[in-house]
């Protein structure tokens, strides 16, 4: 546990924070509480804050707007304005009692003050993603369910929500009503206002793009925000195909550490390079190829996920929301909607320029603190940039919806709150094993083999710095124990080794296990493999100490937007 310090200390005094009490509730809102109420305290920050937000390093992230026509501009500016009111809906679904939290660091001076309110941007509250949300000031817990419940429910009501459709539907706030009760109400209520100001948004780009693939979305996707019905602009986004594209919306769920049911809204902003996605389109192709390839007995195989699958390859001009909090995505792979994957697969999206900035700034220094120096001339970009790919393509294989105990369910239903680890592992595991199969066709030549082996060494370091309380972290945490245990990653003089020979072998047989637990639904098997495998190791942990002065992750500044 990192130290921490009471701001009434004297050699380190900052101006005590007071969070008001009661529920910062605007009048907009539905009525019902929320989040349990913040008493007044003195307020702690981490001693170390000033190191906590150096790990983060300002990166600008730049792209090529000045070859957009004044239309595409246009609708850009319009995109960029929706995504961030996306921003602001994250932070409420995030943080409880927002206002009072912000209130009281707005007025905190004094050394570690400043940091402390550039932290709180970066992790959208006063909880550290990389440190299983401790608190880095203010000292209250971290609520699981972050501000989708209310923070004190009891066991009973517990097993309400987890019964109750309503309760645990992917787009709605549990709150209290009058009597005490839970209630659900849908975003498209509880978010009226800032909903219709980003459907309004979303209009306009529409009337103004003269590319009818994405008015036919954008238009869907606004209705969508104000009926909670995100069905058919989801089949609608599928077919985007335009040089300015966006994402948006409530998707991913890891933001629910209570049982992983709520989605949170965010939005990516991009500009999509199309030589690039179309020298990859082709692997779209060997999807139903891959899937009938698992190593999982024919019932468990889901051959009916489509394999449209489009692959974009984009540079990111702005994100807002749940990606835009802690640690930046490399890439995505949505919708999550199993409908829609099996209708026409999902669509893989590459941020380039996300990536080699990630490559150069982080990944590189890495490998050359942790990789024996013999094997650091098979660290590649492209390699970095195909197992990313692979990652995303990796999403849309394996089980989806599954049969458990007689009853059609999802495996995201059944593993709860522990799904996105395993989801997060298997596609990590699932993209060399997808990259090895596809080198026996003929696809890659056989350097990929060491080049993937490197290079997937080197990111296991990479994303266990963002902390095994979150689900990438852990996620990563869980294959670098296996193949530890395996024998294929070897400490070597401080450094680490990964057997060529022996790796291709012990991560199919990783993959395996991990798809046999999501088709059987198994959470207790889920469990069994985190609590094995999904912790930090002592030599694991020294490794990281080794890497003080490297970034654990980018800071992007945007050539537009506000944020």
């Amino acid at each position: 546990m990192r130290g921490v310090f009471r701001i009434a200390a004297a050699a380190l005094a900052v101006q005590a924070l007071a969070w008001p009490a009661g529920c910062a509730r605007t009048q907009e809102r539905p009525a019902g509480g929320g989040g349990a109420e913040v008493a007044r305290m003195d307020t702690p920050i981490v001693a170390d804050i000033t190191q906590r937000l150096a790990a983060y390093a300002p990166t600008r992230i730049g792209t090529d707007l000045a070859s957009l026509t004044a239309s595409e501009r246009a609708v850009l500016d319009r995109l960029v304005a929706a995504s961030e009111i996306m921003h602001e809906l994250f932070v409420e679904q995030a943080l409880p009692d927002r206002a009072g939290f912000e209130q009281a660091l707005a007025s905190a001076r004094g050394p570690g003050a400043d940091d402390a309110r550039a932290y709180f941007r970066i992790n959208a509250g006063p909880w550290d993603r990389r440190f299983h949300f401790e608190p880095f000031v203010g000292g209250r817990a971290h609520p699981e369910g972050a501000n989708f419940y209310p923070a004190d429910l009891t066991e009973a009501e517990r097993q309400a929500i987890a019964a109750d459709p309503a309760l645990s539907g992917l787009t709605t706030m549990v709150r209290r009503d009058a009597a005490g009760g839970l209630v659900a109400v849908p975003y498209s209520e509880f978010f009226r206002a800032e909903l219709t100001r980003a459907a309004d948004l979303l209009r306009e780009a529409a009337a103004l793009t003269d590319n009818a693939s994405l008015a036919a979305f954008l238009r869907a996707r606004a209705d969508a925000f104000l009926s909670d019905d995100y069905y058919a602009s989801d089949m609608l986004w599928m077919d985007v195909d335009s040089r300015v594209e966006i994402t948006i919306g409530p998707y991913e769920t890891y933001e629910d550490g209570l049982f992983g049911y709520k989605a949170a809204f965010e939005a990516f902003v991009t500009v999509t390079d199309p030589a690039e996605s179309a020298r990859l389109a082709r692997f779209k192709d060997v999807l139903p190829w891959l899937e009938s390839s698992l190593p999982l007995p024919e019932a468990d195989k889901n051959p009916n996920r489509g394999s449209d699958s489009p692959i974009r390859v984009v540079d990111e001009v702005f994100t807002a929301g749940d990606t835009r909090t802690g640690v930046q995505t490399i890439a995505f792979n949505l919708p999550n909607d199993e409908r829609v994957r099996e209708a026409k697969g999902s669509k893989k999206v590459l941020l380039r320029n996300i990536m080699d900035a990630k490559f150069t700034t982080i990944l590189t220094p890495i490998a050359e603190r942790l990789v024996v120096e013999d094997q650091l001339g098979d660290l590649a970009a492209e390699s970095f940039f195909l197992h990313t790919l692979w990652h995303e393509m990796s999403h849309g294989l394996g089980p989806g919806r599954i049969v458990v105990d007689g009853r059609q369910t999802e495996v995201r239903l059944e593993l709860k709150d522990l799904y996105s680890a395993i989801e997060e592992a298997k596609a990590d595991a699932m993209g060399p094993w997808c990259i090895f199969r596809l080198q026996e066709r003929g696809e890659f030549p056989a350097s990929i083999y060491r080049e993937q082996a490197a290079t997937y060494l080197a990111g296991l370091f990479r994303s266990v710095r963002f902390g095994i309380g979150e689900a990438h972290g852990v996620a990563n945490a869980l294959q670098f124990n296996y193949l530890l245990e395996k024998g294929v990653i070897t400490p070597e003089g401080g450094k680490f080794r990964i057997s060529y020979q022996d790796f291709p072998g012990a991560i199919a047989d990783l993959v395996r296990e991990l798809l046999t637990v999501q088709a059987a639904g198994d959470y207790a098997g889920a469990k069994a493999l985190l609590d094995r495998y999904g912790v930090m190791p002592p030599v694991l942990a020294a490794a990281l100490e080794r890497l003080d002065g490297v970034p654990v992750d980018i800071l992007p500044q945007y050539d537009v937007g506000s944020r």
